[in-house]
């Protein structure tokens, strides 16, 4: 039985859910405790009790201790099996972090597997679809992952009531990836979106997109989006290279300016591009457990987050593998995971 201090780190939930993925996937049962410690309400809340339904009903597993509010549970996984499965997160709570905790398993599961995930699409704090779709899943593509992600239903933050769609086919073993240069841009697009709240905020944003950025009228764009069940407005950069396509995101928040979101939203995109890395820092954390469970390889981004290292220390916990990270300079680090 695998012991897991939940509070390691950054102490968030990515420790549960990156649990959770090896678990199944390495068929190794685990105990947590002290789930979110360093958040301002610790124990499981919605959206992580949704991560454990999740594994727990595409693995056949046991589990104790799984309720709101829980600071610890037990998991012990059975065998990852393929089919159709609709989770729902009840809340505004992340689909994509659902996803995040069981493509893993789904990929060695042999055959096809649908996926119908209900909840928030666009949630501060968590990656969004757009992100998922043009950032993420093309990488794992590279990796021989058959696997494709739509957007059923926006939903963004508090409302919820969004829908997202995966279809996944099972892997023998995903291949090894080499991501060290960005190579050139190919193309740059952002957009400032809205729903249920007034254009002009998306407009806005858009001019501090174009000044900032120093982007034409035509790669930005302002637009207002239909079918969500409550307000919601987000910025999305969109840098897409010869090597790789990166997505920053800005969300909309009350009592805080739409220039401030699109200015933090450009910042990133401006970090992103003077550092002259090819995988920004969000995206080299979600490659971590893939590389890991497959052939590993290398790529070069960012001086790693708080998140992405402890993320580390949890895949060591579970895999003989090694992950080097050697910082070339203040802007660029290699990672490099070898099983």
């Amino acid at each position: 039985m695998i012991e897991i201090d939940g509070s390691l780190g950054e102490g968030g939930g990515q420790i549960l859910r990156t649990s959770l993925s090896l678990s199944m996937a390495t068929g190794q049962p685990f105990t947590i405790k002290n789930i979110r410690a360093n958040r301002d309400r610790p124990g499981l809340i919605r959206q992580h009790l949704t991560s454990v339904r999740a594994a727990q009903e595409v693995s056949n597993a046991t589990v104790e201790a799984a309720a709101i509010g829980s600071t610890e549970l037990t998991f012990r996984p059975g065998t990852p099996r393929a089919g159709k499965y609709t989770f729902s997160v009840g809340t505004a709570g992340s689909t994509t972090l659902v996803i995040q905790t069981v493509l893993p398993a789904l990929l060695m599961a042999g055959g096809r597997s649908d996926l119908v995930i209900e909840g928030g699409t666009h949630n501060p704090f968590a990656p969004p679809f757009d992100f998922l779709e043009k950032a993420f899943v093309p990488v794992l593509r590279r990796m021989g992952a058959d696997v494709s992600v739509s957007l059923n239903r926006p939903g963004y933050y508090p409302a919820g009531g969004g829908s997202l769609s995966v279809s996944v086919a099972g892997t023998e073993r995903l291949g090894a990836i080499s991501i060290n240069d960005r190579g050139a841009i190919k193309r740059r697009h952002a957009r400032a979106l809205v729903s249920n709240i007034p254009y002009d905020v998306a407009h806005r944003e858009a001019e501090v997109l174009k000044k900032r950025l120093n982007w034409t009228h035509d790669e930005v764009q302002a637009r207002e989006i239909k079918g969500a069940q409550g307000p919601g407005n987000v910025v999305l950069i969109e840098i897409e290279s010869e090597n790789i396509t990166e997505v920053f995101v800005g969300f909309g928040e009350r009592r805080v300016r739409a220039e401030s979101v699109a200015s933090r939203a450009a910042d990133q995109a401006r970090r992103y591009l003077a550092a002259g890395v090819p995988i920004g820092r969000y995206l080299a954390d979600q490659l971590l457990v893939p590389m890991a469970l497959g052939s590993g390889g290398e790529f070069v981004t960012m001086p790693l987050t708080k998140h992405t290292i402890t993320n580390v220390a949890v895949i060591k916990q579970f895999l003989p593998v090694r992950i080097e990270i050697d910082e070339i300079d203040d802007c660029k680090t290699r990672v490099e995971v070898r099983p």
